[in-house]
């Protein structure tokens, strides 16, 4: 197992005591639909988390691989209606939330950041979510991971 994806899976059992079964994919689940092809679902059934910055703070949207975030509606979930949100710089995901684009998983944070969840994801009983690289993956009840992630169920996909 890659190192990143196993601190991972310990950081998830010592931080919310759940064992979780991570899938590592030699051909990547860079995008939605390429975890979806390697892991045989639906590309709504992909938790992407994305991370984006509404004036200077971090905020991290756990979407479904079918939906877009909502950037309008990103700002206004943190508070800041007049703001523009935008995909946060790659160097700062990295440095504040722990984790590099395309392996950033919605829970393990190494900052205590707001989560977003869309709850088109719901509508599952498993999805799959990153889990710390672009080859990796941990399937999860999405209202269990909606629970650990401490997130907010909100409407923040595009519609």
């Amino acid at each position: 197992m890659h190192p990143r994806a196993e601190e991972f899976r310990d950081a998830a059992a010592d931080r919310y005591g759940v064992e979780l079964d991570v899938i590592e994919f030699p051909e990547g689940t860079k995008t939605a639909a390429a975890a979806a092809t390697a892991v045989g679902c639906e590309t709504a059934q992909i938790a992407s988390s994305i991370v984006v910055s509404v004036d200077g703070d971090l905020a991290v949207a756990v979407t479904s691989g079918a939906n877009r975030v909502d950037l309008d509606a990103m700002a206004d979930r943190m508070g800041s209606p007049d703001e523009t949100a935008e995909m946060a710089d790659p160097d700062r995901i990295r440095s504040v939330i722990g984790w590099s684009i395309g392996g950033v998983p919605p829970i393990c944070h190494d900052s205590d950041v707001p989560v977003f969840f869309d709850r088109t994801l719901l509508s599952y009983e498993t999805v799959y979510a990153a889990a710390g690289t672009p080859n990796a993956v941990f399937p999860i009840a999405p209202d269990r991971l909606l629970s650990i992630a401490g997130a907010e169920d909100a409407p923040i996909a595009e519609q």
